[in-house]
């Protein structure tokens, strides 16, 4: 069957498959008379016939207005008749409902409140504006990657969980690291947390015990580090070019977000413009040599995690994620060259319809914005692609079974708000790293989901709920007022020097807290539904003997290495540092040579300087 094109005009009057019926298109009546008369009347010899005017195709609506006024009288009848006779008889428990982030709940909604609703706002999966989702099948093709963070302890600790998360069926490994690696130092530097809050990890000798015996061809591999990105990325590379698998068929994510950590986390080496040029510095190599990795995922989780609202968490999420791609532009580089690799990373809480619609307003803006901001004209470019964690500011040492609870809600808004991939949160990270049984419990409750639930078999199973769809809309509206104020300020960099972000999260979390401490706000276990019974549960212990085995590990490895060529090496990165040249080619050479993280940061240190934060009040 040949393809034919259809007419803008007519293709506007068309409904979109899957919406509500559009309005019936009104046709203006002619009168018999004219009409025949035109029918009979001859073509004037030698004289072209007047072109016909275009029709103007009116605007395309998901709902017929004359339904949605009808349901509106409904709904005014409704509200008298029967809504305020039971509030007589039985008060509403609240004045007003809201979201966690504030957005006022009406009543009730119906197809009256979605007159305004455009097809082309919603889409359909796998196009744009990809509210419904970026892939047209989503997980009725394949399933969001199911990762379970760790990294605890020594190198061989770490080792020995991934494996065993493999062959429980994980799909993608997540690696955390220790407190002194993530601030760019070594095991020797005091004043310790070595292995406690991630894996140990100083030198390429670290790197390689860490990932013995699993082919990077064959994972892909997620790394939360930001500060010493860098140092981190160039080691991975070194193993698998021991292991013989080219740059070309790495896959997995490096989180690098530093604009986030100076806005939330808090993890940093030098301040945030030269933060920000090595993260540029490793997209721009990325980019060039390695296309299945994402070089950053732009991370809304531990701005979320700091206190603030959804809204907040995607709006200075998506702020810091224009900011790289405006760097990235500055240094001359091709918005679809770069932008498809771009990944993002979001919180998942309680508010669990809130959530959902987190995802698909964030996919929206992020389209929107990548055509018509930055001009990109790869749909993949405008593609928001994104891995999720449960709340881990959500879990609560009282009654530490419930956590269970609510990650298996989390973990379904993020599924229903259709993440690429997914961490669930152990009942036991209040107190500690998690242990083998609860780390199983969590994967079980993807599991749950992905293959018991039935929430696979459909494609953004929510789409036209006029609730979800309200509150996508309200998100993005929101969204974007925050996104504007940002470029009113300069950009993102600028905002973040002045503390503006930084100052809005502080007072969402203080409102958060007042309302838990007031009662107006439940979490059950802490401040209702308390309970006298503390069962113990099982917590894993950092054995002190760790910081001991790395640094010893570390002696060694300087001892057996050649100083001379190390030293060659950092001169080299200091030299690239102090220009314009990318980073990566030297950083790679000087930890192939067994330079060890915190000698390569040191290097940014002395060029840069060392970042301290002012205070905000």
């Amino acid at each position: 069957m040949a393809f034919k094109r259809t007419s803008k005009a007519k293709k506007a009057a068309r409904p979109v498959a899957g919406s509500r019926a559009a309005a019936p298109e009104v046709k203006k009546k002619v009168p018999a008379r004219k009409a025949a008369a035109a029918r009979k009347a001859p073509a004037t010899p030698g004289r072209k016939a007047a072109p016909a005017k275009p029709s103007r195709a009116p605007a395309a609506r998901s709902y017929a207005p004359e339904a949605a006024r009808a349901v509106a009288k409904d709904v005014a009848r409704w509200m008298r008749e029967d809504v305020d006779r039971s509030k007589a008889k039985m008060p509403l428990r609240k004045a007003e409902f809201t979201t966690d982030s504030g957005i006022p709940i009406p009543d009730l909604l119906t197809l009256a409140d979605r007159q305004k609703e455009r097809p082309e706002d919603m889409g359909l999966p796998g196009q744009f504006p990809y509210t419904r989702g970026p892939q047209s099948t989503m997980y009725r093709a394949r399933l969001w990657t199911m990762r379970q963070f760790a990294g605890f302890g020594t190198p061989q600790d770490t080792n020995a969980r991934f494996k065993y998360l493999l062959s429980q069926g994980v799909t993608g490994l997540s690696t955390a690291f220790d407190m002194p690696a993530l601030m760019g130092y070594d095991a020797d530097h005091p004043p310790g947390e070595v292995g406690k809050e991630g894996v140990a990890i100083s030198t390429l000798k670290d790197f390689e015990i860490l990932f013995d015996g699993i082919p990077l061809d064959k994972v892909t591999t997620s790394m939360t580090i930001n500060a010493s990105a860098i140092v981190a990325l160039c080691m991975y590379i070194a193993v698998a070019d021991k292991q013989g698998v080219p740059l070309e068929k790495l896959g997995g994510t490096i989180q690098n977000d530093m604009l986030k950590e100076f806005i939330a986390q808090k993890e940093w080496i030098v301040g945030p413009r030269p933060a920000v040029r090595i993260v540029v510095d490793m997209i721009e190599f990325c980019q060039a040599h390695m296309p299945r990795w994402h070089p950053v995922s732009i991370s809304g989780y531990h701005i979320r995690e700091a206190g603030a609202t959804a809204v907040q968490e995607m709006a200075f999420t998506l702020a810091d994620g224009i900011g790289y791609v405006e760097e990235c532009v500055k240094r001359g580089m091709n918005v679809d060259d770069f932008a498809p690799r771009l990944s993002f990373f979001w919180d998942v809480h309680n508010d669990f319809f809130e959530e959902i619609a987190k995802f698909r307003a964030a996919r929206r803006i992020w389209a929107k914005v990548m055509k018509e901001r930055f001009g990109a004209k790869d749909p993949r470019s405008m593609m928001l692609r994104t891995h999720a964690q449960t709340a881990g500011v959500s879990l609560t040492a009282q009654q530490p079974y419930n956590n269970v609870v609510r990650t298996a809600m989390q973990a379904l808004a993020a599924v229903l708000g259709g993440t690429q991939s997914l961490h669930t949160n152990s009942l036991d990270e209040t107190y500690a790293l998690p242990t083998e049984d609860a780390v199983t419990i969590a994967l079980r409750t993807q599991q749950l989901i992905a293959y018991e639930s039935g929430v696979d078999r459909v494609v953004d199973p929510l789409a036209g709920s006029y609730y979800v769809e309200h509150l996508t809309d309200e998100m993005e509206k929101r969204g974007m007022e925050y996104i504007h104020r940002i470029d009113e300020m300069g950009g993102i960099i600028r905002a973040v020097e002045e503390q503006y972000p930084q100052k809005e999260i502080a007072e969402s979390a203080y409102r958060f807290q007042r309302e838990v401490e007031k009662g107006e706000r439940i979490i059950v276990g802490v401040n209702a539904f308390k309970s006298d019974r503390n069962a113990p549960i099982d917590l894993l212990k950092i054995d002190e003997q760790v910081a001991h085995e790395q640094v010893e590990r570390l002696k060694q490895v300087k001892a057996g290495r050649n100083e001379k060529a190390v030293q060659a090496a950092l001169a080299r990165v200091e030299a690239a540092a102090r220009g314009t040249g990318n980073l990566m080619p030297p950083v790679l050479e000087a930890v192939k040579a067994y330079a060890t993280l915190g000698e390569v940061s040191d290097v940014f240190r002395k060029v840069w300087g060392q970042y301290r934060e002012g205070g905000t009040f």
